[in-house]
């Protein structure tokens, strides 16, 4: 099997990260890192991707095969475009058509959850799965679905379990009421905590050390989000009947702190469905772009 040199980029809300990945259809490693913060708009978002292609190219000894990038919203990966975003500046774009002409290589453009779940599929947590949600817990919430062995993308519009309502009553960014993410997501957790008891955080894991220590506004506003996190994992055990659920991103990695008491609140809700198995990710913060990466092998393998 042929190994291959990429770009993979991974486009964050608040920030965009790259690496230089190696390898085939089943492993890869990234062998170098860049970074940058996501713009607000598209044409500088397009020159920092370009950038980004550039300086990992330049570091590399080999010539670059290929380039993998990945984005949160509605992605149609068949066709390179990105659909639609709540938090990014897009819609109908098609990624891969403008990106292989400017960057003169072969561009695959896909979702960063459902590439991150091929990572984990392929390489990771999910590796013994047939029937699983590889479930990233960040800015947003999303899920890979893994039905009987392959990722099941709904032309793009499958997998956003954090727009489930789970009947909290609060307003979502998608104009929804009620939405998983809004109260379980990491972003969510760190902005409810201030909300709550004005101390701003830098983020949820502040949140998790304060439930640590027993800190009563803490602890609320966690099980909120543990609860809005099992009601949606019932959703999935109720339709797709999943052996497991892989819990991954910013969240995750609180641990016990956050699988211990999620599990519990599970065995509450869970009455006929098939008990999914909670597991935490095992890639981290690469799965995004290792998923991006094997995206472009693919590409290029097909």
């Amino acid at each position: 099997m042929a190994r291959r040199h990429v770009v993979a980029v991974d486009i964050g809300g608040t920030e965009t990260k790259a690496a230089l990945v190696t390898g085939t259809r089943e492993s890869v490693a990234a062998q170098k890192h860049a970074r940058r913060a996501t713009p607000g708009e598209l044409a500088p978002l397009l020159d920092v991707i370009a950038e980004l292609v550039a300086e990992l190219g330049n570091a590399s000894e080999h010539e670059i095969d290929a380039v993998g990038i990945v984005a949160p919203g509605i992605v149609d990966e068949a066709n390179g475009v990105g659909v639609y975003t709540t938090n990014l500046p897009w819609s109908q774009f098609p990624f891969s058509t403008v990106l292989t002409e400017r960057l003169g290589l072969p561009v695959a453009f896909g979702h960063d959850v459902r590439a991150a779940g091929l990572a984990e599929c392929r390489m990771g947590a999910a590796r013994d799965l047939r029937n699983a949600v590889i479930m990233p817990i960040g800015t947003g919430i999303a899920g890979a679905l893994l039905l009987d062995g392959k990722i099941y993308s709904g032309e793009g519009f499958a997998g956003e379990i954090g727009h489930v309502n789970v009947g909290h009553g609060v307003p979502c960014a998608c104009g929804q009421i009620g939405c998983v993410e809004t109260v379980a997501s990491s972003a969510a957790i760190a902005r409810r905590y201030t909300a709550r008891t004005g101390i701003p955080v830098k983020g949820a894991a502040e949140v998790a050390l304060r439930v640590r220590d027993g800190e009563q506004d803490a602890v609320a506003v966690w099980h909120e989000a543990v609860d809005a996190l099992a009601r949606g994992i019932l959703v999935l055990a109720t339709l797709l009947g999943p052996e497991a659920v892989v819990l991954g991103g910013g969240l995750a990695l609180a641990g016990d702190l956050l699988v211990e008491p999620l599990r519990e609140r599970l065995d509450g809700l869970i009455a006929f469905q098939r008990r999914p198995e909670l597991r935490l990710a095992a890639l981290g913060d690469e799965a995004g772009f290792l998923g991006a990466a094997l995206l472009a092998i693919d590409t290029l393998e097909a």
